[in-house]
């Protein structure tokens, strides 16, 4: 058994990662930034941040929308759906999909934010100079969905086409949702992720406001500490992952190359508030479980946590206990890490962009670290890789992902 023990159930596997990170383009520049430890958070340089709490983020250089979608679109996309067609298209190569044999395939995207950031822009030319100023399209490119409806105009997929914006798990749900699409028979194959751009003035500020983010502008590569005691607070970031979803007949048919196996997927809410999540960790961790159950994996069976890890003091003290709640005192022998560090946290991205991560760490062995926990909370008093990888084989991970709003996502993966 390869974990799931779902015998009456389609498996579905990862087949292709495509990605555009502060760290790396397409699944071999992530990795590559991820093994290097390489952090991908500086300074704000896409708009004047002089005047807030906050000045750091993790961008995305050297990203040219003209290399990923069709000239006669480029007037039609904004960044963010530029940043999830270039992945698609990313996946669907690093998978060897001939999307012309399977122009049924679904996609299932996230977005926390969609177009708000263009949107924003846009206000602005509308303030300044009256409507014929804003851009004709804006009706268009504001929508989440506009990132999932220009990918399948782009690769000509007219399968299932759905886009959530469950804030930063939306990226982990959205893989959640095409694993249950492809299990239930609606779709062999589905392109699922996240994209978000969110940084723009009064996005960000809005974010300062209410002192969610660090204020270690000092020290950009520092400044994002999961666990730490020093974490002041989470690091806005940009960015964008799809992964090829497929079913396990389908892809060892065209002789797939497979990463990982997608065995469990759970999702709840805490119903508490819009952006504390439960100090008992209750609702958090019965995702958790309910992941667990569903991939038929028992807690003993985990071998690696990719943790939310957001760096918020209220947040990472909560995972803990969540960790605790659901794997007694296996927690303190499993290891765990918080990769936000390297990529920062682009809302709902975010999930996609660990999902990734979490593949290709069963794929390629090796566990990435935590990168600036120096100085361990003594209420996070587990093993959260500090600082450098390790190179181990394991067998079954578990992600997770939590976000404004209470919402609780939470992905197993496995060796196949």
């Amino acid at each position: 058994m390869k974990g799931n023990g779902l015998s009456d159930k389609r498996r579905v596997v990862i087949t292709g990662i495509g990605a555009v990170t502060p760290v790396g383009f397409g699944a071999s520049g992530l990795w590559a930034g991820v093994l290097a430890n390489r952090s991908g958070i500086g300074e704000i340089t896409s708009f004047d941040a002089s005047g807030f709490r906050t000045r750091v983020a993790g961008e995305v250089r050297g990203f040219n929308a003209s290399d990923h979608v069709s000239r006669k679109n480029l007037k039609r996309i904004d960044r963010f759906a530029a940043f999830a067609v270039a992945s698609a298209r990313m996946a669907v190569e690093d998978a060897n999909f001939d999307i012309s044999r399977h122009t049924g395939s679904g996609i299932v995207m996230g977005s926390a934010l969609g177009g708000l950031a263009f949107a924003e822009s846009q206000h602005g030319a509308f303030r300044e100079n009256g409507l014929r100023s804003v851009n004709p399209n804006l009706a268009t490119l504001v929508y989440g969905a506009s990132s999932s409806c220009h990918i399948a105009i782009e690769l000509g997929l007219t399968g299932p086409n759905i886009t959530n914006s469950n804030s930063c798990s939306s990226g982990t749900i959205a893989v959640g949702e095409a694993f249950e699409m492809i299990r239930a028979g609606r779709a062999d194959a589905i392109i699922a992720g996240g994209a978000e751009t969110p940084l723009s003035p009064l996005i960000f500020g809005s974010f300062t406001l209410i002192k969610a983010m660090t204020s270690r502008n000092d020290n950009p590569e520092g400044s994002c500490r999961p666990f730490d005691s020093g974490r002041d607070g989470f690091v806005m970031g940009e960015g964008s992952a799809a992964l090829i979803l497929e079913e396990m007949e389908h892809a060892k048919g065209r002789g797939a190359r497979i990463y990982a196996e997608i065995l469990g997927y759970g999702l709840t809410n805490d119903a508490y508030h819009m952006t504390s999540s439960r100090d008992d960790g209750e609702c958090a961790a019965r995702a958790v479980t309910i992941a667990l159950k569903q991939a038929g994996v028992g807690p003993e069976e985990i071998g690696y946590i990719n943790a939310h890890g957001s760096s918020t003091k209220m947040n990472d003290r909560n995972e803990t206990v969540v960790i605790k709640k659901v794997f007694g005192e296996l927690a303190y022998k499993i290891p765990v890490s918080g990769t936000k560090p390297l990529h920062a946290h682009p809302l709902g991205a975010t999930g996609a962009i660990e999902a990734a991560i979490c593949a290709l760490a069963i794929h390629s062995e090796y566990l990435p670290p935590t990168l600036n926990l120096t100085d361990p909370d003594p209420d996070c008093d587990l093993d959260y890789i500090p600082n450098t990888g390790r190179k181990a084989r394991v067998n079954h991970v578990l992600s997770n992902a939590f976000g404004f709003g209470g919402m609780n996502a939470a992905l197993v993966l496995g060796r196949v």
